[in-house]
């Protein structure tokens, strides 16, 4: 069986190397043998908890517990439903979930939901419709629609967790003066006056004091401060309110856990048909969108902790629905809460240190036994306390960060409509509501198309703003007819995509122009990917065979497809941007193409990013990553890692070779590229990026171990360690997920990464790094035919039934054992 996974580590790369030759029997050695070998006795696993994540689960559980009441407090559930729901997310979730650092329980997200439910149905059929809402979520995770999710606008989802945080926010402000919320908001509002004229001066008191511990407790400055700050803010909120309503014996309601005997279980939902699916919906949309969503979110806070994503790997959002889904069951039927993720407890986990699973299944193992056990001291909390909790969480959660950035993007619209839809008629009508004026500013922005036409300096200018569709077809001919016979015209396309009227419609007016002597330049906006018959020029239509350019093949810049920004002649499609223009006579010669593309950056694409990489300039560079790659033309590293200026820092040579240190005929310019890498600038990965068709590797198997004298196969005796690998029948050899190498020119390309990974451990510098967990070794192919990239991954994942999933749209190299 082959083996395709790199270990990062190098104690990994060793064992697997051994474990592989030590499995691996010749038939010679078995021939004769009196009983045949037995097999290996796999190590046994014991369950070992490391000191990281018990602090962290400590941390999450101090936050969880008063939470995880407060939330029940506010859908009117039984108290106990809060803790049932916070340990069946640590325990079921922690255990099952695709994302092992998310903490799920109880979330405020869903108040508002359950709120309704409660008063609609009663309490345990909501418990009910809690069972069948995860029911729904395993069947979509099964279904492996989790990325579907991801789809939906962010200022949809946005506007929908403003809504229900305002929703919270009015109905715990009745509870934090000492009253009792009505069942909507619009009530909750009208009703507010009353309220204010009949405050109760306890609960205002014991409410106006957790809210001063809460928001001042992170603020504590100097040395003291740090130390304090390492315990909750929520929990000595809720802790010192608690203390001074039992010390000063203030009169107000208490928390009030009844006897577990008597806590009310799942029950069927009645009702109409209608209603139950809508709220079956509902509940599952929530919960899924919300933990979706936060398994993004945890993802990129461990990518902010060098070494951790190596070891818990990205988040496989289907397993994390199916997880939610489990659990939903699970505390839907032990008359608990539905569980989603939570953002609060899932960020305090990543900072409080954790690295595994075990921190969010101790988490829930802690509010087992305080639910068991510490129901005396719960009891003594005032609900006054709780409420002003949950109304912060509640006010937090209309974000000014999120307005700013729904701003920025134009999607106000969206925003507001999803918030006042989600306060004023429900959580699923609100979202409904969202979706359709995010899909109808979507429309409109595709079909608003601005074109003007000015003259200036002899040269007419036809300036084209928004998509090129049919519908502007009318408006662009009438500007370009404004342009005279004979004149230079420039076209200037401000958009991202050409469809085929519009394409027709500007290729018959370039045509016709040129035709009476005029000349015709476009500019577009960059996006897509470089397009096959990049730099033809309209004489190329004459019938000849198109010449390539930029590593492609010829033959292919005919019919729809990707257009650069010259690009009528390949066809409708995405337009690419002012790295290019055409004119109406042929190039002459790679110098001058070359000049036009410099001029076309100079026009179009410097005034873009002159101020970001004036900022690089100033501050200097600090990519993240160190990316080794191959010298060949069609592998373009900021296209296919879609980075930008200062993101990578880029070692380029033929075969993607990294010479050991101290080799003869070595080379010192990669490992100075290296060591500049890891001790100056601090990368936190290293990647080694190999490709198909690689004329390298070609170039190897066929010199073979000799091979040669020149300077290029003087270059390649650096690769003979992977041809070496490639033949050494005792090393299991490499794949990619899904189907065998195509040839053995492939194999080479791939058995390359790995060895070269292993030539990169070899060098002092990565060592130490590696050593220190300052650093991260990732191998990575890249298809050119394809135009897929793959990831290398460790091996023990799969043993343990877990599968690391690759980058979002990235397969995934795999290896068994």
């Amino acid at each position: 069986m082959s083996s395709a996974c790199v270990p990062t580590h190098p104690e990994s790369l060793g064992l697997a190397k051994a474990g592989a030759r030590a499995g691996a029997t010749s038939p010679q050695q078995t021939k004769g043998a009196d009983r045949p070998p037995s097999p290996p006795t796999p190590p046994r696993r014991r369950f070992r908890v490391e000191g990281a994540d018990l602090s962290a689960s400590v941390s999450v559980f101090l936050i969880a517990l008063p939470l995880s009441l407060g939330i029940a407090l506010a859908t009117g559930a039984p108290l106990q439903a809060g803790l049932v729901a916070a340990a069946v997310g640590g325990l079921v979730v922690g255990r099952l979930g695709g994302c092992p650092l998310q903490v799920s329980g109880p979330a405020a997200g869903l108040t508002v939901v359950t709120a309704d439910l409660i008063h609609r149905y009663g309490w345990r059929a909501t418990c009910g419709i809690t069972v069948l809402a995860g029911l729904a979520q395993l069947g979509l995770g099964c279904l492996r629609v989790a990325r579907t999710a991801l789809a939906v606008s962010p200022a949809v989802v946005h506007g929908m967790l403003a809504g229900i945080g305002v929703t919270i926010a009015v109905a715990q402000l009745h509870i934090v003066l000492g009253g009792n919320p009505q069942s909507s908001v619009l009530a909750n509002v009208r009703a507010l006056p009353a309220q204010l004229a009949n405050l109760h001066p306890a609960a205002v008191t014991m409410s106006a004091l957790t809210l001063a511990l809460l928001f001042g407790w992170p603020r504590i400055p100097g040395r003291a401060g740090r130390l304090l700050r390492t315990v909750p803010a929520a929990l000595v909120a809720v802790a010192g309110a608690t203390a001074t309503a039992s010390l000063t014996g203030l009169a107000l309601p208490r928390v009030d856990l009844p006897s577990w005997s008597s806590h009310a279980l799942a029950g069927l939902p009645e009702g109409p048909v209608l209603g139950l699916v809508a709220a079956v919906l509902t509940t599952t949309l929530v919960c899924s969108v919300q933990s979706l969503l936060g398994a993004v979110a945890v993802d990129k806070l461990v990518a902010g902790r060098p070494g951790l994503q190596s070891r818990v790997g990205r988040s496989g959002l289907d397993r994390e629905l199916l997880g939610q889904g489990a659990a939903n069951i699970v505390s839907g039927t032990l008359g608990g809460l539905p569980v989603a993720g939570v953002a609060v407890r899932s960020s305090a986990n990543v900072q409080s240190g954790a690295v595994s699973r075990n921190s969010t299944m101790l988490h829930g193992v802690f509010v087992v036994v305080a639910a068991l056990l510490m129901v005396p001291v719960l009891d003594l909390i005032p609900l006054a306390s709780l409420a002003a909790l949950v109304m912060a969480v509640g006010i937090q959660m209309v974000s000014l960060h999120h307005i700013r950035t729904v701003t920025r993007h134009r999607e106000v619209a969206v925003y507001v409509v999803t918030t006042l839809g989600v306060v004023v008629v429900g959580v699923l009508e609100g979202v409904l509501l969202g979706v359709a004026v995010a899909v109808a500013v979507a429309l409109h922005r595709l079909a608003r198309t601005r074109i003007t036409h000015e003259e200036k300096g002899g040269v007419h200018r036809v300036h084209v703003r928004g998509q090129l569709t049919f519908l502007a077809v009318p408006r662009l001919s009438r500007a370009l007819h404004l342009v005279p016979q004979g004149a230079h015209a420039v076209v200037e396309l401000d958009g991202s995509f050409m469809d085929h009227a519009a394409y027709e419609s500007l290729r018959d007016w370039r045509r016709a122009h040129t035709a009476q002597g005029g000349s015709a330049e476009l500019t577009g906006c960059r996006v897509g990917v470089r397009s096959p018959g990049y730099g033809r020029g309209p004489e190329d239509e004459d019938g000849r065979e198109p010449r390539a350019s930029h590593g492609q093949e010829p033959g292919l810049a005919d019919g729809p497809g990707l257009a650069h920004g010259t690009g009528l002649d390949h066809g409708p499609g995405l337009v690419r941007s002012g790295l290019a223009r055409w004119g109406g006579g042929r190039t002459d010669g790679a110098g001058h193409e070359l000049a036009r593309g410099i001029s076309a950056f100079q026009r179009d694409t410097a005034p873009l990013v002159r101020e970001e990489l004036a900022r690089l300039a100033r501050e200097g560079q600090r990519p993240s990553q160190l990316f080794l790659t191959c010298a060949d033309s069609r592998l373009v590293t900021s296209m296919i890692t879609s980075s930008g200026p200062g993101d990578l820092f880029v070692v380029r040579n033929v075969g993607n070779l990294v010479p050991l240190p101290g080799e003869e005929n070595g080379d010192d310019s990669v490992s100075a590229a290296i060591e500049y890498a890891v001790d100056v600038l601090k990368v936190r990965s290293i990647t080694v990026c190999g490709h198909s068709g690689c004329g390298a590797m070609q170039a190897l198997l066929s010199s073979g171990s000799q091979g040669g004298t020149s300077p290029l196969g003087r270059w390649l005796r650096h690769g003979l360690p992977s041809l070496a690998r490639l033949a050494d029948d005792g090393w299991p050899g490499v794949r990619l997920s899904g189907r065998a190498a195509a040839d053995t020119t492939e194999r080479l390309c791939l058995t390359n990464v790995v060895q070269q990974l292993e030539h990169l451990r070899a060098h002092d510098s990565v060592a130490r790094a590696l050593a220190a967990g300052e650093l991260e070794l990732h191998g990575m192919y890249f298809h050119v035919g394809e135009a897929q990239a793959y990831l290398l991954r460790r091996a023990e994942g799969e043993e343990e039934g877990e599968v690391f999933e690759g980058v979002p749209g990235a397969e995934e190299l795999r290896s068994p054992a």
